[in-house]
This record gives C-alpha cells, sequence and structure tokens, in this order.
C-alpha cells in the first residue's frame, strides 16, 4: 500500500473541517472517498466500527482448516449474541466476528426480517459474493412500463460511462456475450466454466431460446491490476484475501484514496445526526458519538456523502433536522423509510450428472455460473411482473459451495476427501417490487448499547413473489432435465425480507420531490449538498446484484458534486 498519508485517529482530533465528509467505509464509501480525494478535495471518511487493516488482519486467511479451534463451527455463546447471522449462510468461526454483535446492536422485528450488518473498516465489502452485473433500460424502465411506484430519474446511457469507469478499477471478470439485458462491460478474462457446467449450457442453449447460462462475472481478478495479485482460486474470499485478488475497500479504493494525501479516516464513530442549518438550508455537517469513549464530536464540511449502507443511511436521516421535519431530513416527500426491498431467494434445485467420473477439477473457483433472466422477457409472458436469475455450480465436492450466499460453512473433511460423483444445482434469485407499505421506523421504546433508538423490520414478500418462487423451481428443474440431469430434488426454505443481503430502497431517487428522497445525481431533494448512494437511493432492485451499479452511481454522484461545488452551488 502506498505511504501513510492517512490518519486513523480513535479519539478527538484538532482538525475538525473537511470539504467532504464520507459516512461508512464499505463499498460505495470506498468509492466516494477515493473519487472526492483524488478530484482533490479533503475527505473524512467516518467508520462507526473497528479499524480493519488490509493483510494485517485478515487473522484466519492462512490458516490451515486443523488450525481453527471449532473446525468452523460456531459457538454457543456465538449463537447467541449473533442470532440472525445464524439463520443463514454466514455463521462460520472464520468470519463470524466480522458480523455485528447483535446484543450491542439490536433492531425490532415487526415482520420477520434478516439483517446483515458488518460494523469495521471496509464494511461488507471484505465479506460479499463479489457477482457484479450490469443494469438495462430494461431494468431502469421497468417502473414506469408496469406502473408500479415511480420512475428512475436515470436511464443506461446515463450510467453506461460510469460502469465503465468502475469495472476498470475494480477489475471485473466476465464473458461478453451481446445480450440486450445483461450489457456487457469492460472485463477482465472470464473465469472458465468446468466440463460438466460447459456441456449443460450447450444443452439448455439448444433446448431453450433465450436461456443462457455463463460464467459469473465477479470482482476477482484473472490478471494483475494496480497493485493487486490475481485470484488465486483459495476460495476464502470472505477472511479478507492476502493478495488482493478480489475488490474491496482495503484491497483498491482505500490505497487510492490514501496516496491523494487528503483523506483522513476515523474509525469508532457513529455518526447520530447530519447537522442541518435552517437559514441555508443545507447541511454543515455530521455529529459523531465515539463508539470507544461515548463522547460526542462535530465536524463540519462543504458536502456529506451519506453511504453508511441502505437502512443505516436512512436511520441517519430520520435522526437529523426533526424540528423542521419531523421524520427527518429527506421526509418531505413521505418516502423516507419507505420501499424496502431485497432479493428473494433459498429456493432451487439440484441433481446429478452422469458420464464425467474419470475428470475433475483443481483449485477452488471463487466463481459459479450465472443463468441470466428469461422470465417476462422477449415474448416470455408471466402472470407475476418481472423475473429472475440463477447462481449455481457444478463439481464434485457440493455444488453450493462455490455461490457465497449459500456457503454454509468450509465442510473440511469433505474438502480433503476423494471426489464423489458429479452434482449441479442453483438457486434463484428473485426481484421484489419497491411496496410503499415496505418500510422501517424508528422504535424509540428499544436502545442499543450507546442508547440509541434502533430500527423497526416491517417488510415482507407478497403475491407477486410468491407466483414468481414457484416458477423458479419448475423452470430450474426443466433446464436441467433438458441437459440429462438425474436425480433431481428441488427445495424451498422460504424467505424472511434482508435474508438475500441485498437491502434496497428508503430513500429512492425520482424526478419530483414530492415522491422521491433524492435527484437524478443522488441529491437529497431536501438538502442539496447531502448525496445518498448506497443501496438506499434504489427505485427497484432488478434481480441482478446490486453493488456493481452502487459503485456506479457513487462515481457519477462524486463527479457531479465536485463540478458544483466549483461552481458555487454547494
Amino acid at each position: 500500500m502506498p505511504g501513510d498519508s492517512t490518519q486513523i485517529n480513535n479519539k478527538a482530533t484538532t482538525q475538525n473541517t473537511y470539504d467532504a465528509i464520507v459516512v461508512g467505509s464499505g463499498i460505495s464509501g470506498g468509492w466516494a472517498s477515493k473519487e472526492l480525494t483524488e478530484k482533490g478535495l479533503k475527505v473524512l471518511m467516518l467508520e462507526r466500527g473497528r479499524n480493519y487493516k488490509h493483510i494485517k488482519d485478515y487473522a484466519t486467511a492462512s490458516k490451515y482448516p486443523w488450525d481453527f479451534e471449532h473446525r468452523g463451527h460456531t459457538t454457543e455463546k456465538q449463537r447467541e449474541r449473533y442470532p440472525a447471522v445464524h439463520r443463514g449462510w454466514a455463521a462460520n468461526e472464520a468470519v463470524i466476528n466480522s458480523w455485528v454483535d447483535e446484543k450491542e446492536c439490536p433492531y425490532t422485528e415487526v415482520k420477520p426480517f434478516t439483517w446483515w450488518r458488518s460494523y469495521q473498516l471496509g464494511g461488507r465489502s471484505v465479506l460479499w459474493g463479489r457477482q457484479s452485473y450490469r443494469w438495462s433500460d430494461i431494468d431502469f424502465e421497468a417502473n414506469a412500463k408496469d406502473g408500479i411506484a415511480i420512475d428512475w430519474p436515470i436511464r443506461y446511457k446515463d450510467l453506461a460511462p460510469w460502469y465503465d469507469y468502475v469495472e476498470k478499477f475494480a477489475g471485473i471478470s466476465g464473458s461478453a456475450e451481446g445480450l440486450a439485458h445483461l450489457p456487457d462491460g469492460q472485463f477482465l478474462p472470464p473465469m472458465d466454466l468446468n466440463i460438466v457446467e460447459k456441456d449443460v449450457a450447450a444443452r439448455i442453449k439448444q433446448q431453450f431460446k433465450n436461456r443462457h447460462m455463463i460464467i459469473g462475472r465477479v470482482a476477482n481478478l484473472t490478471a494483475p491490476l494496480q497493485a493487486r495479485t490475481q485470484c488465486q482460486y483459495r476460495n476464502r474470499c470472505w477472511e479478507g484475501c492476502p493478495f488482493g485478488g478480489y475488490f474491496s475497500t482495503q484491497s483498491s479504493t482505500l490505497p487510492a484514496a490514501k496516496a491523494t494525501g487528503n483523506l483522513t479516516v476515523r474509525p469508532f464513530s457513529i455518526v447520530t445526526k447530519i447537522i442541518y442549518d435552517k437559514d441555508t438550508k443545507k447541511a454543515t455537517g455530521v455529529e459523531v458519538l465515539d463508539a470507544e469513549t461515548n463522547k460526542t464530536y462535530e465536524f463540519y464540511s462543504k458536502i456529506v456523502f451519506l453511504n453508511a449502507s441502505t437502512l443505516n443511511s436512512a436511520w441517519v436521516l430520520m435522526n437529523s433536522a426533526t424540528d423542521v421535519w419531523k421524520e427527518g431530513l429527506g421526509s418531505s416527500s413521505g418516502e423516507l423509510g419507505h420501499n424496502i426491498m431485497d432479493h428473494h431467494y433459498n429456493l432451487g434445485a439440484s441433481g446429478t450428472v452422469e458420464g464425467y467420473d474419470d475428470v475433475t477439477t483443481f483449485g477452488r473457483r471463487a466463481n459459479g455460473f450465472y443463468i441470466t433472466r428469461f422470465a417476462n422477457l422477449y415474448g416470455d409472458k408471466r402472470d407475476y411482473l418481472r423475473g429472475f436469475g440463477y447462481q449455481g455450480s457444478a463439481s464434485r465436492q457440493g455444488w453450493s459451495r462455490e455461490i457465497a450466499e449459500l456457503n454454509i460453512g468450509a465442510n473440511f473433511k469433505e474438502a480433503l476427501s476423494e471426489p464423489g460423483s458429479w452434482t449441479i444445482g442453483a438457486t434463484g434469485f428473485g426481484e421484489i417490487l419497491p411496496y410503499h407499505e415496505n418500510k422501517i421506523t424508528l422504535d424509540k421504546a428499544i436502545k442499543d448499547k450507546w442508547g440509541l433508538p434502533v430500527l423497526a423490520m416491517d417488510a415482507e414478500i407478497k403475491e407477486n413473489e410468491y407466483k414468481m418462487r414457484n416458477d423458479i423451481k419448475l423452470d430450474l428443474v426443466a433446464m436441467f432435465e433438458a441437459a440429462g440431469v438425474k436425480n433431481i430434488t428441488t427445495y424451498d426454505k422460504g424467505h424472511s425480507m434482508g435474508h438475500g443481503i441485498h437491502e434496497m430502497g428508503a430513500a429512492r431517487m425520482g424526478k419530483d420531490p414530492k415522491t422521491a428522497v433524492l435527484n437524478s445525481h443522488n441529491q437529497l431533494w431536501d438538502c442539496k449538498n447531502v448525496f445518498v448512494t448506497d443501496g438506499a437511493c434504489m427505485t427497484s432492485s432488478a434481480c441482478q446484484n446490486p453493488s456493481l451499479t452502487y459503485m456506479a452511481l457513487t462515481a457519477r454522484a462524486a463527479d457531479f458534486a465536485v463540478i458544483e461545488l466549483k461552481k458555487g452551488n454547494l
């Protein structure tokens, strides 16, 4: 990494005025800090959790399976302190301490909601599944065409150059397919489908028009980039990669921001509110509660980028300027906290594949195949809106291992044993519509460790999603049968909101301040020097993994913010 140009302070700092403040250090916060510092601004990045240094703090990344005290399993005490994490794939000894202690940071479930949080430098950029897909105009136009919610204020042409920009820096490997509904990008060479996946893909293509099984587009390097080494096929990404083989704040955007000499990072800094000036109608900075000392500080800036992750960004807005707007800064439209979305999954199919017992794979590819959306496209009409995609793999070690969202823990004995028969499986990821009634609110009766009110989650999937879930299974079985897969079984574990880890909404973009929280440049309609570019800004959810879109939106908004700042408009 470049020289230590970043000041890391756990206590008060005497210099508390900056050009810009970035709240959060995850995927979008890292990008905001990089872009703003490279454009010459002095930036303060605030992270509510611990410092987490690249390589140095990846405590388990180089351990052998037998070095883990509990062989990958969590303890009863951890089950007690991390109940939501134990509902799914993330309960693993190697990474359990990267998730939030839910006893210290509780939340209220009006309806079942699984909230994945990581309060440490880099946030979930260290832990994410890295699948990186562009949206198309089919996605940006969907609300308007379907008469659902409100229209996006942007289209693909507005974001396309920014997709180009972030892909080149982040490093996305993938194959060019020429699909209108899943635009190609600036790709590094693709990883390979294995022999079984290639044959299954060919049979699906032969039997079904407009159904495509491709290698996943993933933020893992297949060639060196910047000071980062390409993926080593260890498939231990979420422990932190000592090689920098995948995109994270630590490996990519933070070193770039540090190299400018314009960045200050302050961990253990809980932003409790944005400071709003009623006379100028602008934000002047943020109020911070030191998570270690419980002391309160104020930091000042010309612009604020709010990137605390979808629901926490909404929480900050709800706690801000309540003397002007009862429901918080950005609430004049009545939409702040509403339109919560996710991707529903936890269902799919698997089976065995005969005839390949003389071949196996080497290494652990940190990726799988992707079957692109086909429902409600190109003449395929369903009795519900929108669609779904699939992620999966074929292997001789258990197909779910290569899908980050399904990896329930390292099955160490299996990893060391002789390969068994070939299996193939996939899980569906379906779009959830932006329902106004799916919302979060402040529960002021319940407080966290620091005496702050918590969020109450009141959101659920509805009839549209339930109809889609039935087709997700039926269509996957049909494709597997056509490809010659045997012994096919399906599963559906149900879906509570949040479980897909792709939470979106709460501060949506739109063309009209009466119906949206943000404008087309991610500015608050109510306060033009505050920008929100994480998942809170999303107006609909599509069915693709959303993080690449957050990156592009952030880079675009940062460019606009600096131009406006120089013009004196902010």
